[in-house]
């Protein structure tokens, strides 16, 4: 897609001179504050046009409130900063941008940043607007002064979007970017790491629907024709389809805490009633045993693989997760007999590792014997991706060749 900077020049704007011009509409059609509930803020750098609102602490989205409630120390273990969990929750700014493309070079712009954070026993959502570039450094000074308290930034794939476009925005304006030396949470990576083998897809709009219990109303734009209505809006200065726009980056905001506040409740409180039907238990599992978490990993592994309402590849890999905790800590009594369950469904690590434990911790080469053959002939059959097998192949025959001649010295 051509960056603003062309469009504006195939409209007959002039770049990088005083003489930029945002849309002139027509005499007597709808303006800004006509279509849109904001007004014009006043920066040392000129005026922005900005729409605010409040919502309610109780407010739901979907059937989540927006105000998290649970510890967040889970999560800043898995950020890697525990800090996080000490931060008061005013201090915490939910981010997000529309942009005019998707290049994040120095000639895509941020014309719309939505900033939220907890104020005045209240959500208080920023939507900040510029029209064309030479309004750019008043959108950002404002966004700088709400930005002021942040310890920490939550955004939904800004680590790979909004925050390097808005560092790249303030750069081009010889501006330190304020986002750089704060806490950065992205949830979408949470949210792939707890429910990516569970959805079949992680989008924001999906995670709403799925998690959130919540649905858009047809106000809603799909984020890839954003931009082409925002040039809409240039060409001819009506600004009516901005209020798609501005709705869209409405919802992505206010859906975060939301989204915060169920990740932080199901970390914290992964039993809670009926969590027997949850499918969630198993990755919840596999995040504290990422962690290091290994107690509370294995109490939670533990319930996954003895519930009769797990499903049989989430209760094979629940086997799996447990019996590598095992191993770490050393319990090869507990981990045989995992081992041998998954063995007995076909799983090769399963019959590697008994073959492992057999020789180099029970010392029992006929046993290790009988698994490594049990090993080669999972290889040789045709549940074993190809590429799998010929990798696996080689490094079989050279153990089973070992353990027949350290059996033949023992004997």
């Amino acid at each position: 897609m051509d960056s603003l900077s062309k469009k504006l020049q195939a409209l007959g704007v002039k770049l990088g001179t005083s003489e930029l011009a945002y849309p002139k509409p027509d005499p007597g059609s709808p303006t800004l504050v006509d279509i849109l509930p904001g007004k014009w803020l006043s920066t040392p750098f000129g005026e922005t046009f900005v729409v605010s609102q409040d919502y309610p602490l109780d407010h739901t989205q979907g059937e989540v409130r927006i105000y998290p409630q649970s510890p967040l120390d889970p999560i800043g273990l898995w950020v890697g900063d525990e800090g996080l969990s000490g931060v008061p929750l005013d201090k915490f700014i939910f981010i997000d941008t529309e942009t005019t493309g998707l290049s994040g070079g120095t000639g895509t712009y941020t014309f719309l940043i939505g900033a939220g954070r907890f104020l005045d026993n209240a959500f208080r959502l920023n939507q900040y607007f510029m029209r064309d570039p030479a309004e750019e450094a008043a959108q950002l000074a404002a966004l700088e002064a709400f930005l002021a308290p942040a310890q920490v930034i939550v955004s939904y794939n800004g680590k790979a979007f909004d925050l390097p476009r808005l560092n790249t925005r303030f750069r081009a304006h010889g501006w330190p970017p304020p986002l750089e030396d704060v806490i950065h949470l992205d949830l979408l990576h949470l949210t792939r790491r707890l429910y990516s083998s569970l959805l079949e897809s992680c989008t924001l709009g999906s995670i709403e629907y799925s998690l959130l219990q919540f649905t858009r109303k047809e106000d809603d734009v799909p984020g890839w024709q954003v931009a082409d209505l925002f040039f809409d809006y240039l060409q001819t200065g009506d600004p009516s389809p901005l209020t798609k726009i501005y709705y869209h980056n409405d919802m992505d905001v206010v859906s975060m805490p939301a989204l915060l506040n169920l990740l932080s409740h199901r970390l914290a409180n992964p039993f809670q009633p009926g969590f027997e039907d949850h499918p969630d238990l198993l990755p919840i599992g596999k995040f504290y045993k990422h962690l290091g978490k290994f107690d509370f990993a294995e109490e939670i592994l533990s319930e996954v693989i003895s519930s009769k309402l797990t499903p049989d590849n989430l209760f094979l890999e629940g086997l799996k997760e447990l019996s590598f905790i095992y191993k770490k800590k050393r319990l090869y009594d507990r981990a045989i007999p995992l081992w041998e369950q998954a063995a007995g469904h076909g799983e090769i690590y399963a019959s590697i590792e008994l073959a492992k434990v057999y020789e180099h911790h029970l010392s029992s080469p006929p046993e290790a014997i009988h698994w490594t053959l049990t090993a080669l002939d999972i290889c040789r059959g045709d549940n074993l991706p190809e590429h799998k097998a010929q990798s696996l192949l080689p490094q079989l025959k050279h153990r089973l060749q070992r353990l027949k001649t350290k059996h033949k010295k023992s004997c």
